[in-house]
């Protein structure tokens, strides 16, 4: 499993034309839209009759609205409907809709071109609740950090390819309406072929009943999301990406003419580095999480956002003509190359933040909402897009640079982390163990896809270092409440990363009997609800590398709520800066070390004994302490 990277998804039906569908959908939305803004911009019919600014607010406006006016709607029909027949029939509404397009072309006919976009915007509201809601269905666990990756590098990368194709053929010297229409045509029509082969996609909450009242419907979608909070902060987070990424897209002609002196081939340079910024980091995560829904690659995401957007916020060049820079002259002026590395470093970061949010939300959401709480980050992402836009025209009339622009957004996005992650300690804790591992150790993964998906399970290892617990529960994929002893859950710093993630402290009868028997009493709760609780049946860390005897607190769980108990080995940890060689905490011989967590068969509770359990543990870890 962690062999096989998210590209293979792409060789699959179940995901292949599905994500065609999406790309084709997201490139021809921008192929119109951007073709509209240059025709109202430019053709001197429209102008005689229509204002320009107008018209290209009034078009990004009306484009924007029916995420407001109908996501609701929207999340509640994914969430009801077998989700393939949905898609067809609203590719299938986009080529009626680009039919109408193509009249409101060729007659110029504002008011029609102008219902063509907003319908557009209504089929893209319609979809997106179906476009995330699809991938819990047909990835499995860990699949759906690459699926995401894909679908957010698909969509970013036809943005960029369908805002150049409307651009270059709208401007072509003859004949542009007729490549504009046939092109919009022949998308839409590949999109409904495309979407015809989409996999049965069974309804998830067949029984809903449709609330129509847009207004009020949202409402209820905010209130549900808002009671969970980590979702809630979550559609938050992603939001506030969007806000980011709004004033970049937004920003980058004038910043390109204005600050750095280009024209329109080094904005589109840049548009460009943008794009495959975002896709980078999209990727890059299915790799550095290790193929699991991994949130603390989110702190890592958001941090480079500030660095590097802090640093473009510097790095402007000095254009030494006045006349516009090519990309030739542009790449030849000092200080260009940090410019380009700032957009493409600071559009991964973006990627790199926002992927595990959106697979976050699917995985945590419950199967017969997730539509609709897409639905409502929609909502919120739309409203901190338009939000974007006018804190954009506020701040630059009241005399703010575009490159002050910049370090504004890169100070409110340190003020906008620490406060989600301080109401969300979960991200940060989960950064600094995803880091300390990586820093620390090379993790040899065997067998990972044996932890169960679901339900209540007991895990069981060997007690090598004071990191054990940190090691195992970030390399599984669901989280885990591990049982240790109070003194080491007391240790300064380490204990905040404890307690966040819900670790349980006990003590021996000796030392304490209270916290002895409110250990067990957590430990049953947990398994009650369905949670992966963490044992080292040992009750302490070794201090000669052996095994030691198994203490009987494992058998006293498994009679009291009997579970499957799953048995793993840490391997190469003995001797290691955080193990108890001698007695003492090693001084370490080398950062990096190679260790291993190998995963045996599941055991059910009726075969778990203290004899069977230390001797598959042993058999697993073998003569590699």
């Amino acid at each position: 499993m962690s062999s096989q990277n998210q590209f293979h998804l792409l060789r699959e039906r179940r995901f292949n034309f599905y994500f065609l569908t999406q790309f084709l959908g997201a490139f021809n939305d921008n192929v119109y839209k951007n073709a509209l803004i240059i025709l109202f911009t430019y053709q001197t019919a429209i102008l005689t009759l229509y204002d320009t600014h107008t018209l290209v607010n009034l078009s990004a406006g009306l484009f924007i609205l029916p995420f407001f006016l109908f996501s609701a709607t929207a999340g509640q029909l994914a969430d009801k409907y077998e989700k393939s027949q949905l898609t067809r029939h609203i590719k299938f509404l986009e080529i009626i809709i680009m039919l109408l397009g193509t009249l409101g072309l060729y007659f110029n006919n504002v008011p029609l071109l102008i219902t063509a976009l907003f319908l557009m915007g209504t089929q893209s509201a319609f979809f997106g609740p179906i476009k995330y809601g699809y991938l819990p269905q047909h990835l499995r666990p860990h699949e759906l950090i690459g699926g995401n990756a894909l679908v957010e590098t698909g969509t970013f990368l036809a943005i960029l390819l369908g805002t150049l194709t409307g651009g270059i053929l709208i401007a072509l010297p003859s004949s542009n309406l007729t490549w504009v229409s046939t092109t919009v045509l022949t998308i839409a029509l590949l999109g409904y072929l495309a979407s015809r082969q989409i996999p049965i996609t069974p309804a998830v909450a067949p029984n809903l009943v449709l609330n129509w009242n847009p207004f009020t419907e949202t409402w209820r979608n905010l209130r549900f999301l808002a009671e969970r909070r980590t979702l809630f902060l979550a559609v938050l987070g992603i939001s506030w990406f969007w806000l980011i990424g709004g004033v970049y897209l937004a920003q980058l002609p004038n910043y390109t003419k204005l600050t750095l002196g280009g024209n329109e081939q080094v904005v589109t340079l840049l548009l460009t580095l943008f794009s495959l910024g975002i896709g980078l980091g999209s990727l890059l995560c299915d790799r550095l999480s290790d193929h699991k829904v991994e949130v603390g690659l989110v702190p890592l995401g958001a941090l480079g956002i500030t660095l590097f957007s802090l640093d473009l916020s510097y790095a402007y060049t000095q254009p030494t003509t006045s006349e516009l820079l090519g990309i030739t002259a542009f790449l030849q002026t000092p200080g260009s190359w940090r410019v380009l590395i700032d957009i493409l470093l600071l559009s991964a970061s973006g990627g790199l933040y926002i992927v595990p949010l959106y697979a976050l939300i699917q995985q945590r959401t419950e199967p017969t909402h997730v539509s609709r709480v897409i639905a409502s980050n929609n909502i919120v992402n739309a409203f901190f897009m338009v939000l974007s836009a006018i804190l954009a025209i506020i701040l630059l009339n009241l005399g703010m640079t575009i490159p002050q622009l910049f370090l504004t957004l890169a100070i409110a996005n340190i003020f906008t982390g620490f406060y989600i992650f301080y109401l969300v300690p979960e991200f940060s804790t989960r950064f600094f163990i995803w880091l300390l591992i990586h820093l620390l150790y090379r993790v040899e993964k065997t067998n990972l896809d044996r932890l169960p998906e679901q339900g209540a399970c007991l895990i069981i290892s060997n007690h090598v270092s004071y990191l054990d617990a940190l090691i195992i529960g970030g390399c599984l994929r669901r989280p885990v409440r591990f049982v240790m002893h109070y003194k080491i859950y007391q240790i300064p710093i380490l204990n905040f990363i404890f307690k966040t993630a819900g670790a349980i402290p006990i003590a021996g009868i000796q030392e304490d009997k209270l916290i002895m028997e409110t250990a067990f009493d957590q430990i049953t709760t947990a398994l009650q609800a369905g949670e992966v609780v963490g044992l080292f049946p040992e009750g302490r860390i070794t201090r000669d590398g052996e095994l030691q005897t198994f203490l009987p607190g494992l058998r006293k769980i498994i009679d009291t709520y009997p579970v499957p108990v799953l048995p793993m080995a840490l391997c190469g940890l003995w001797g290691t800066f955080f193990s108890r060689e001698r007695g003492t905490l090693k001084i370490p011989k080398r950062l990096w070390s190679k260790i291993a967590l190998k995963i045996g068969d599941l055991i059910p509770p009726e075969q778990v004994t203290l004899r069977t359990a230390h001797q598959q543990i042993s058999e697993l870890r073998g003569n590699w302490k």
